[in-house]
């Protein structure tokens, strides 16, 4: 009687626990698993890219751009960076914390350790499955290189040209630009194949990749301003992060 006793309340704990935590969390699930239950409605087109923070190789950050209505944002990692980044199999879903910036118009997850991998941020849009191209984490063989320096000038009032080095960088494929307020609240986001951006003017730019700022706000005259910049390779690592306060003239 006693053993039937013992035996009942290790199934009452067991179920206790496994009902407590969230399954998705502990069951080992690999990417290609998870495209297979959406096969029917896989997209390639969810915006990140990765870099890793100033003067910390060992603290990594994913950025992506959530759409409206996405939902079940999921990061995938590989092991290693010597798999192959297109065997989606290779990738096993990682547990990061995640971070508003830019107002909210951009998130992050935080990953730490030194190690090297790719990456890939999932989510879905009116129940079918996004994903990002493979991103390759550099930052203990090509780490962000951090700079405040841009050249800002006024050949047309409240429409500040901003101009920027590569230093020395061979291998950025396109630059991001975000325009934020003194709170940091987003006001555009645009990407060019130059390096250089004229607030705002949007004839060299990609099209399909100006964040939700067609119709971006005026600058008000003496307001102070936020300008940052990513220098993107093609397998999406952030060679170069320019940050810079300004005020307009």
């Amino acid at each position: 009687m006693k053993l039937k006793y013992i035996a009942f309340v290790f199934c009452v704990l067991i179920f206790c626990v496994s009902c407590s935590v969230d399954n998705d969390e502990i069951i080992p699930r690999d990417l290609q698993e998870y495209i297979a239950a959406n096969s029917d409605s896989e997209l390639n087109d969810v915006i990140a890219y990765a870099a890793n923070a100033d003067a910390n190789l060992a603290l990594t950050y994913i950025f992506y751009y959530p759409v409206d209505g996405a939902t079940e944002i999921k990061y995938f990692e590989t092991e290693n960076a010597t798999v192959d980044e297109n065997n989606f199999a290779n990738y096993t879903r990682k547990i990061l914390a995640e971070t508003a910036i830019f107002g909210g118009k951009l998130k992050r997850f935080s990953r730490s350790g030194a190690g090297e991998s790719w990456c890939i941020v999932t989510y879905l849009t009116g129940g079918k499955l996004n994903r990002s191209a493979p991103i390759r984490l550099k930052n203990a063989t090509n780490p962000t290189n951090w700079k405040n320096e841009v050249a800002i000038e006024y050949t047309t009032p409240l429409e500040p040209k901003f101009t920027w080095s590569d230093f020395g960088i061979t291998d950025n494929d396109i630059y991001f630009q975000v325009l934020t307020d003194e709170e940091n609240d987003f006001i555009s986001g645009i990407y060019t194949r130059n390096n250089f951006f004229q607030y705002y003017d949007i004839s060299d730019t990609d099209q399909d990749l100006v964040i939700n700022t067609k119709n971006p706000p005026s600058l008000i005259l003496d307001a102070t301003y936020n300008f940052t910049l990513m220098a993107l390779s093609k397998d999406n690592w952030v060679n170069l992060m320019i940050q810079k306060s300004f005020v307009v003239k």
